[in-house]
C-alpha cells in the first residue's frame, strides 16, 4: 500500500480547496520574470498572507526542473533528526506528488546522518508549504523531503550538504534544492531588519562559517539555519558563484504589528 503524507496545514497556512488555492498563487507568481537556471534557493514558509508574495517572487525567477530535494527544519520534535521522508507520495489540495525514492535510497546510503522516517514530517509544515508554488509552475516533478533539526555549529550540515552534491553529481539530472526558511521571529522591524541583512550578506557571499557566526553572534532566530547551511555547502560544490536577495519583508506587511515581526527572505543562489 501506498504511504500518502496528508496535507497538515491546507486550510491554516493556505487555502484548503484547489480553486481558492489557484486565485492566491496566481496574485504571488509573476509570470513577467525572467526565468533562470538555479542551483537552490531559499524559500520562506510561514502563512500565505505574510510570506506568499517572498515566496512567490523566488519561485517565479525560477526555471523549475524535474527533481527538487526540499530541505525544512523539524519544528515539531519528532522523528528522527535528519529524516528523509519515507512516503511515496505527498498530497496537497493541487494534486499529488511523487518522492523520488531512488534517490532517497541513494542519500541514505551514502550518508552518515540520513535515516529514512515518516514520523518527522507527519506534522511538520515547513517543507508542505513550498509543494503548492512549484505545482502551480510545473506539471510533473519529484520531490526529495528532508527535515533537518540540531544545534546550529553542527557538523552534519557540511557532511550532508557534501552528500547531497555527491548524488545530484552522479545523477546527471537537472536538479533544485529548497531550503524553507523564516528570517527574525518576533522581535521589533529594525531590529529584526538588521539582524536579518547581516545573515542575508554572509548567505549571499556563499559563506557558510559566516552564516553560522553571525547566527550566533547576533542570536538570530532563524528557523532553517540547517538548510541554508547544507544548501550553501551543496551549491558551492556544484559550482555556484553568488547568492542574490529576490525579495525581503517582515509580517508588519500584512499584520502592521511592529513590535513583533517575523523576516521573510526570498533567495536565489546560481
Amino acid at each position: 500500500m501506498e504511504k500518502i503524507r496528508e496535507p497538515v496545514v491546507s486550510g491554516y497556512f493556505y487555502p484548503s480547496g484547489k480553486a481558492h488555492l489557484l486565485r492566491m498563487l496566481e496574485t504571488f507568481i509573476d509570470r513577467n520574470l525572467p526565468k533562470e537556471k538555479v542551483i537552490s534557493a531559499i524559500c520562506p514558509h510561514a502563512g500565505y498572507i505574510y510570506s506568499g508574495k517572498t515566496a512567490g517572487l523566488t519561485y517565479s525567477k525560477i526555471e523549475i526542473p524535474q527533481t527538487i530535494i526540499i530541505l525544512g527544519p523539524n519544528h515539531t520534535g519528532y522523528g528522527e533528526p535528519y529524516s528523509v521522508s519515507d512516503h511515496d507520495k505527498w498530497l496537497t489540495p493541487l494534486g499529488e506528488v511523487e518522492v523520488d525514492k531512488e534517490l532517497v535510497e541513494k542519500l541514505v546510503k551514502k550518508s552518515r546522518y540520513l535515516q529514512k522516517d515518516e514520523i518527522a514530517h507527519i506534522r511538520e509544515h515547513s517543507i508542505e508549504v513550498q509543494i503548492p508554488f512549484i505545482q502551480f509552475l510545473k506539471k510533473q516533478f519529484k520531490i526529495v523531503p528532508i527535515t533537518l533539526m540540531g544545534y546550529v555549529d553542527n557538523p552534519a550540515w557540511y557532511e550532508i550538504g557534501e552528500i547531497i552534491a555527491e548524488v545530484i553529481k552522479e545523477e546527471k539530472k537537472d536538479f533544485l534544492i529548497i531550503a524553507s526558511s523564516d528570517m527574525t521571529h518576533y522581535e521589533p522591524k529594525k531590529i529584526a531588519e538588521e539582524k536579518d541583512n547581516y545573515v542575508i550578506e554572509a548567505i549571499c557571499s556563499l559563506d557558510e562559517d559566516q552564516v553560522i557566526k553571525r547566527i550566533e553572534e547576533k542570536d538570530v532566530s532563524m528557523c532553517g539555519y540547517s538548510g541554508v547551511i547544507v544548501s550553501i555547502v551543496a551549491s558551492k560544490i556544484l559550482g555556484a558563484k553568488e547568492g542574490e536577495l529576490v525579495y525581503y519583508t517582515t509580517s508588519a506587511e500584512t499584520s502592521k504589528d511592529y513590535s513583533q515581526v517575523v523576516g521573510y527572505a526570498g533567495i536565489i543562489i546560481k
